[in-house]
């Protein structure tokens, strides 16, 4: 198990130093000096973009996508009938792939002929305009019905009991969301925020489908497409190794901080 874990992580590393150009290549000795790649990745000036955009993107996610996430459960928490039905409805964006989702919103977001051009009764370069908003919409809404699942079933798990003593003392709707609900799903929340900062810091597919190559004019490079470019069309493997592994160290030490933040607690 360890081989498989640990072994591609660490040869990564190995290769982070080495000069490999292509994937497969063989190394032809190391780096002069050995740290280049990692002095580069403070320099590159796409890698600055695709690090402003994923942190931009880590705070949608977290507000956004979990926020949602969190209101959405706690409404469909005080609903009484058709609950399996809101979940099928939120859940189902997750299931759908990357790259018929990124279709779909390619032809909302079209310039001539769009469904929201359409809407808007104008012809709006929606892509070129405002990239960003664009390319993160579809990942929200793909998301938001992940962590809904997540938090309508960690409140499904709080006992029946503590909302029925919280009536008897006379206890208002709110008071039992903010003193019940909200404290006893904490834990959860801040679970589901390491999951976002995760899924926002190796999020791939879903932007490559819309935003190719960083278009337009590499305004939407993320480290995960960024990595993908550097490994894939512009072959540089030492360099797109460091990008993965600068990846990895970014995550750990960010899912420290959600965590502290959050705090789990016990109860």
């Amino acid at each position: 198990m360890a081989v498989f874990l640990y072994y591609p992580f660490l040869q990564n590393i190995v290769n982070s130093f080495m000069k490999i150009r292509n994937l497969g290549g063989g190394a032809k000795g190391v780096n002069n000096p050995f740290y280049k790649n990692y002095a580069e990745l403070l320099t590159d000036p796409n890698m600055r973009v695709a690090l402003k955009n994923t942190v931009i993107m880590i705070f949608v996610t977290l507000f956004g996508e979990v926020g949602l996430a969190v209101i959405l459960a706690m409404l469909v928490d005080n609903v009484k009938r058709g609950t399996k039905f809101f979940r099928i409805v939120y859940f189902f964006p997750i299931v759908i792939s990357a790259t018929a989702l990124g279709v779909l919103f390619n032809l909302i977001f079209q310039y001539d002929g769009g469904m929201l051009s359409q809407l808007v009764g104008e012809k709006t370069n929606w892509k070129e305009l405002y990239p960003l908003t664009v390319m993160m919409t579809p990942v929200v809404w793909q998301y938001v019905g992940f962590y809904f699942i997540i938090l309508v079933t960690g409140l499904n798990n709080i006992p029946e009991e503590l909302y029925e003593s919280a009536a008897i003392d006379g206890a208002t709707r709110w008071q039992k969301v903010r003193y019940i609900s909200w404290s006893l799903l904490h834990n959860v929340v801040c679970t589901c925020a390491v999951l976002a900062v995760t899924v926002a810091l190796k999020v791939f597919d879903l932007p490559w489908v819309m935003f190719p190559n960083g278009a337009p004019l590499g305004k939407t490079w993320l480290t995960g497409t960024y990595m993908y470019y550097k490994t894939m069309q512009a072959p540089d493997i030492d360099y797109s190794s460091a990008i993965a592994f600068f990846i990895v160290i970014l995550g750990v030490i960010l899912s420290k901080v959600v965590n502290k933040i959050f705090k789990e607690r016990d109860y």
